[in-house]
């Protein structure tokens, strides 16, 4: 196949799908292809080049994007091996803006392919170009041919069968390129062995061959009029096609192969140095105006024993070691050192060229995601999706001494990812971590203990409920003290109302004839304000009014602190009278889930005791429904996991606050009993 001209130079592929579709699996068998590695490592041995970590071994399973570089054909290609569970999606989105190609790998299982959806979804809409790779296809079940209409459901963008299988019975034992026009037959742990093309193999192939010149041809005039001639097209200008409709992110090549068994592999190594643009074509999606200076993405940190670790794509120019680079915040920084990655095996380099992704040390203050550049005038941004939190944790020390250390820890946790969000609610008195799911929380608490000695315990979050009153009152209350020397005296009349929901707090001067002095009624009025910090049920009170109608004072004895004690007295003594109740707060939440899930959503919704408030088709997600309800705050907490138990994984929602709701009966009474067995 004939290299394409201008199209040269290192490049970066993620390797993305869903969880235990064998991203990391494949990671190793393209690392013992290429011979980066002698020896094929197993996630069930913990001995593979990624997941690496201790989290992601004990787990066998991705907790972390890992990276690896190797030559093939004298090219040089990382991939990022990028983690396959929904709630580790962010640290895929940081890298997918710094890549050249993603290859989403799948399983041929009809009932997992919305699996792919969060995948290509973004893929597609980012315009990055992408490959379906078919894993486990020697373990495929059902009519394997019949899942090419399948996989369309879950790709906005047209899928091209590259390649067909050959069956004996209803095993897969190799494959036909369509764009070779050759076949082959799987040999475990070996390359594929060329067979002739030939009986119904032979009719297969064309036929299915037809279908891919048809679809490619959607999108070249000239190969059209060659296909309505009958004119064989060259098999030079087929390849061209499929490369510039490829990095066009017009179509969406599909492969299959098996990665366990090392099949496939080098089909697909030739069709990513083949097919794959150059890191140019990166650079003119992120908008570089020159190819002179030398512009770094971040698109990873880690954080180690040995300090910070930013994981880097170099988008053009030169890379030293010690060279000063600008951010578009301004100040500069110093690259501490150049790095080549696989797994954890780091090799020093003197520098780095374009395409190459290096990981730079001591890059101190910068974020995942920023773009760095030797110019001030050319510094393009990155845009990349921030996902919102969806399930919250309590997270306290077991030792009160390390709660500085725990910020600082926290801190260094977020830098590398982004998507763990940290809380401190004084009116609560809680510190809370916020992320993508239980396992992310999960493992963000093991890191906290195993890199930074740390203990902490976590529990669900406090909800922030409020208390307000249904009727008026009127109240006396009077401080008098004598203890020798000047007393204490401060005496007030107040009227409380209650208000309409979302009003606050209103304070008003009713006072006519200087019955209490103009200095003492802010006094009076910060004394109901403390007050308000707990009412009867002991809970913050809100949305009622206060007026100052009445009172007395003292020439001697009254002072600030004696009339905020005497407003505190009558608020204690008046607030139980005028029929306090409890108030919680009501959020706002759209949830996305495909359309076979929707009707269960809806259950859910109301098993929580939510207020459905209607459904929609979710706006650009074909064969996604949006639902929309109104859900109190203390039924969210572990919503996220019946989401993604009913959508294999790819369910989520955001929420926002919308109001404050009467609780009543019998929760309002464990609420209430709850509180009190806590103060």
């Amino acid at each position: 196949m004939p290299r394409r001209t201008g199209e040269s130079g290192p490049r970066a592929v993620a390797l993305v799908g869903p969880y235990g579709s064998g991203k990391t699996t494949l990671l190793e068998a393209i690392l013992t292809a290429t011979g980066a590695v002698q020896r094929k490592g197993s996630v069930a041995q913990g001995n593979t080049v990624g997941d690496f970590s201790a989290e992601a071994r004990a787990r066998q399973m991705s907790v972390e994007v890992n990276c690896a570089t190797t030559t093939y054909l004298n090219e040089s290609f990382t991939f990022l091996d990028c983690p396959g569970s929904i709630e580790f999606l962010q640290d895929t989105l940081n890298v997918l803006s710094g890549i050249d190609a993603a290859v989403v790998i799948c399983e041929p299982e009809a009932s997992k392919v919305q699996m792919l959806k969060p995948f290509l979804k973004r893929l597609g809409d980012s315009g990055i170009p992408h490959f379906l790779f078919v894993n486990k296809i020697d373990k495929a079940a059902g009519n394997v041919r019949d899942l090419l209409s399948v996989l369309q459901e879950a790709s906005d963008k047209p899928l091209l069968m590259r390649q067909i299988p050959i069956l004996d019975g209803v095993v897969v034992t190799g494959f036909v390129d369509l764009a070779l026009e050759r076949a082959f037959v799987y040999r475990t742990h070996a390359e594929s062995q060329v067979i002739e093309l030939k009986g119904d193999i032979r009719d297969e192939e064309k036929q299915a061959r037809y279908q891919m010149l048809e679809k490619l041809a959607d999108f070249d005039e000239h190969l059209m009029e060659e296909l309505l001639s009958d004119i064989e097209p060259p098999r030079d200008e087929i390849f061209e096609d499929l490369s510039k409709e490829l990095s066009q992110g017009l179509i969406v090549p599909v492969l299959i192969g098996s990665a366990e068994n090392d099949n496939g592999i080098h089909r697909l190594l030739k069709a990513l140095r083949h097919e794959v643009p150059s890191v140019g074509s990166l650079a003119k999606r992120l908008g570089t105006k020159s190819s002179t200076e030398t512009i770094v993405q971040v698109l990873k940190t880690f954080n180690g024993s040995h300090g910070k670790l930013s994981l880097a794509r170099v988008i053009s120019g030169t890379l030293k070691d010690s060279g000063v680079f600008h951010r578009r915040g301004g100040g500069d920084v110093r690259v501490g050192g150049i790095f080549a990655l696989k797994g954890e095996a780091q090799s020093k380099l003197g520098e780095a060229k374009a395409g190459d992704t290096v990981a730079l040390g001591r890059l101190e203050g910068v974020a995942t995601g920023e773009i760095l550049s030797s110019s001030k005038t050319d510094l393009p941004t990155a845009e990349i999706e921030q996902l919102t939190p969806v399930y919250e944790l309590a997270i306290e020390t077991t030792d009160r001494k390390d709660e500085v250390k725990l910020t600082a820890a926290i801190h260094k946790l977020q830098e590398e990812d982004p998507s763990l969000h940290f809380k401190q609610d004084a009116e609560l008195q809680q510190m809370s971590l916020c992320g993508q799911g239980e396992i992310h929380l999960k493992v963000a608490v093991e890191k906290l203990q195993s890199k930074y000695g740390l203990k902490v315990s976590t529990h669900p979050p406090k909800i922030p409920y409020k208390e307000t009153i249904r009727k008026p009152g009127r109240q006396h209350g009077r401080h008098k003290r004598q203890s020798g020397g000047h007393g204490q005296f401060g005496d007030v009349h107040i009227e409380i109302a209650p208000l309409p929901r979302g009003s606050g707090f209103v304070f008003e001067d009713k006072i006519k004839g200087g019955v209490v002095p103009r200095q003492f009624i802010p006094s009076v009025e910060k004394g109901i304000a403390d007050y308000m910090q707990e009412g009867p049920l002991g809970f913050p009170v809100v949305d009622f009014t206060v007026a100052l109608v009445d009172g007395s004072y003292h020439t001697v004895d009254s002072s600030d602190a004696a009339f905020q004690t005497a407003a505190r007295i009558a608020m204690q003594e008046g607030m139980p009278n005028c029929s306090p109740v409890l108030l919680e707060p009501i959020m706002h939440v759209r949830i996305h889930v495909p359309n076979d899930a929707t009707s269960k959503v809806n259950q859910v919704v109301s098993g929580r005791r939510g207020q459905l408030l209607g459904y929609d088709a979710r706006l650009g997600w074909k064969g996604w429904d949006t639902v929309e309800a109104h859900m109190p705050l203390s039924e969210l907490h572990g919503l996220i996991i019946d989401l993604r138990s009913l959508t294999q994984g790819v369910g989520t929602y955001q929420m926002q606050f919308d109001h404050l709701a009467e609780l009543t009966g019998r929760l309002a009474d464990q609420v209430v009993q709850q509180r009190k067995a806590a103060a």
